[in-house]
């Protein structure tokens, strides 16, 4: 359960940073929108983690839909602050268990 919970972490501090206003929309667009490319990658890889260690998988397919529809520059912002929230409460959960 705790690597399911590092990695739920780590994919929901990443998209927290996104979620900052005008800093994650600059991280995005400064590095040529592959930094959505990196979160796909970092959900994918949670979603992996959740189905062996059997932990909550809404999380990361959450992740993986904010991931592909955030290059919508509000649609984004919102779209990465939910994501993050979901995750870093469904990392918190993982940790009880």
């Amino acid at each position: 359960m705790i690597i399911s919970a590092i990695a739920k972490f780590v994919s929901g501090g990443f998209e927290a940073l996104l979620a900052i206003p005008f800093i994650g929309g600059s991280i995005v667009i400064f590095s040529g929108y592959s930094a959505l490319g990196t979160a796909l990658f970092l959900h994918i890889v949670t979603l992996l983690i959740t189905f062996v260690y059997r932990t909550a998988k809404t999380p990361s397919v959450v992740g993986i839909v904010t991931s592909l529809l955030s290059a919508i520059p509000v649609v984004g912002w919102i779209l990465h602050t939910i994501t993050a929230i979901v995750l870093l409460i469904s990392a918190v959960r993982d940790l009880a268990r």
